[in-house]
């Protein structure tokens, strides 16, 4: 993972690149004088001198779609992102942009004709290279345990290249809430070892000020409350004196661990029907609560096809342009946020490759999903983590918002309204529907935490423009 600039004193040149996948940040942008300003922070330009105001057409696709980090657009304007896997030369003012890694092109149209255990045996020794590799440091190393097959292939991994004496820490949050903690995974996966559990509990009194902190830090909207458990999580590592943390972020685009997959595959939902956030019956967004002229400037997003699959065009759409974009940048800035260097082994591109390579019934066979994976990782852990079906991350959030951070939320949403009630938002149907979710008329919490986000930001701005 890196982000680098380096400046060619005889040619005066600059020049930039991002890693493959876009673990790390790198913005850029022209200011009323003519200068280019380059950092891995949209606040590092303001504190340059640049002056933002929101992107209208990026929040329309989002408050729309639900979609951001699919392209080079931020949510201010003229500020631009530099894509995953690209490079930059800014030379006589003149910018040009290129692709240096191609994750379609790598991984190639043809798929994997050999064994299953030929590719078992090549992908589980890449599993273990990569781990290995990101145990290198000069400061103790933690491990994010959710309790999910993803995260317990990984300390099986760690389990194995260190042995039984291994004593590395395995970090997990909580809510308090059974219905979505995880730890009976955590303990199954613990119980035989010496890696010492450490829980990282987040609390509803704990929201306001962490998401202020958090949304500072962000620049633009984030996940809501699994965002803000995380960034508990690493400013406890932090405080346990682990500077680096292992995450298991990349399993799920590989092998198509998410429901809507199987969908794709047995033709049931084609890939413009699979939208980019968890939905509900009604959908995932609100729409009918913008005005017409803000959505009329929403961005269509389809992500190009790639394969000849509709499978591994969707594997594709995730990795490079929807799932894994956003996260990394959430996970990005709140464990920076901490001081601490979030690494992710599954990330290796090589994994990525060989994956995309793999016929569909590896992937998806007999209703069961991450298939091969699965296979392949069973003596790394207990049976129960290994059969256990795919639970999305979760906390109260849906619960949380209508009960103990109702006043809270109420006020980011009033935020919201008042610098873009009429402009954006409709105030009346975004107040019904606000009154509807209380009542419990909603299965989707992701519509409402947009408000509050847009509220977050909003309150964000302000402090920047009095600081």
């Amino acid at each position: 993972m890196f982000s680098l600039l380096i400046w060619d004193e005889v040619e005066q040149r600059l020049f930039a690149a991002r890693d493959r996948f876009g673990v790390k940040p790198l913005y850029y942008a022209k200011s009323s004088s003519g200068q280019w300003i380059v950092a891995s922070e949209i606040r590092a330009l303001r504190a340059a001198g640049l002056v933002t105001e929101p992107d209208t057409t990026a929040w329309a696709t989002y408050l729309t779609a639900g979609v951001y980090e699919h392209s080079s657009r931020t949510f201010w304007r003229d500020v631009s992102s530099l894509p995953a896997g690209h490079q930059m030369t800014i030379q006589n003012d003149q910018l040009q942009i290129t692709c240096w890694y191609d994750l379609a092109e790598r991984s190639g149209q043809t798929l994997d004709t050999r064994s299953e255990d030929e590719v078992a045996e090549e992908y589980l020794a890449l599993l273990k290279e990569s781990t290995r590799l990101r145990f290198r440091s000069d400061v103790p190393v933690g491990v994010n345990l959710s309790g999910g097959l993803d995260s317990s292939a990984l300390l099986g991994l760690v389990q194995e290249l260190q042995g039984e004496s291994s004593e590395v820490k395995a970090f997990t949050f909580v809510t308090g809430d059974d219905r979505y903690d995880e730890l009976p995974w955590v303990h199954q996966m613990l119980a035989h070892t010496k890696h010492p559990s450490i829980q990282c509990t987040l609390r509803p009194s704990d929201v306001p000020d962490l998401a202020d902190s958090v949304q500072s830090h962000q620049d633009e909207p984030f996940g809501g409350m699994p965002t803000l458990a995380y960034a508990q999580l690493f400013a406890r590592a932090r405080a346990e004196g682990v500077i680096v943390l292992l995450d298991g972020q990349g399993l799920d685009e590989q092998w198509a661990g998410y429901d809507y997959y199987k969908r794709v595959l047995d033709g049931t939902a084609k890939i413009q029907d699979v939208g980019t956030v968890q939905a509900a019956k009604k959908g995932a967004t609100r729409p009918n609560c913008l005005s017409k002229e803000f959505v009329a400037v929403a961005e269509s997003f389809q992500a190009p096809a790639r394969f000849p699959d509709a499978l591994r065009n969707l594997q594709y759409r995730d990795a490079m342009h929807t799932k894994i974009p956003r996260a990394l940048r959430f996970n990005d800035r709140i464990s920076m946020r901490s001081s601490t260097e979030l690494r992710e082994p599954f990330l290796d591109h090589r994994l990525f490759e060989l994956a995309l390579r793999q016929p569909a019934d590896r992937k998806i066979a007999d209703g069961v999903q991450k298939r091969l994976l699965r296979k392949l990782v069973a003596r790394l852990m207990p049976g129960g983590v290994v059969e256990a079906p795919k639970r999305p991350l979760q906390t109260p959030q849906r619960e949380w918002l209508r009960e103990d951070l109702r006043d809270w939320a109420d006020a980011n949403i009033t935020s919201a309204l008042d610098s873009y009630g009429g402009q954006w938002l409709d105030a009346r149907s975004v107040r019904n529907e606000w009154d509807e979710y209380q009542k419990g008329e909603s299965d989707n919490s992701f519509y409402v935490w947009q408000w509050i986000n847009l509220g977050l930001c909003c309150n964000s701005i302000k402090q920047l423009v009095t600081s």
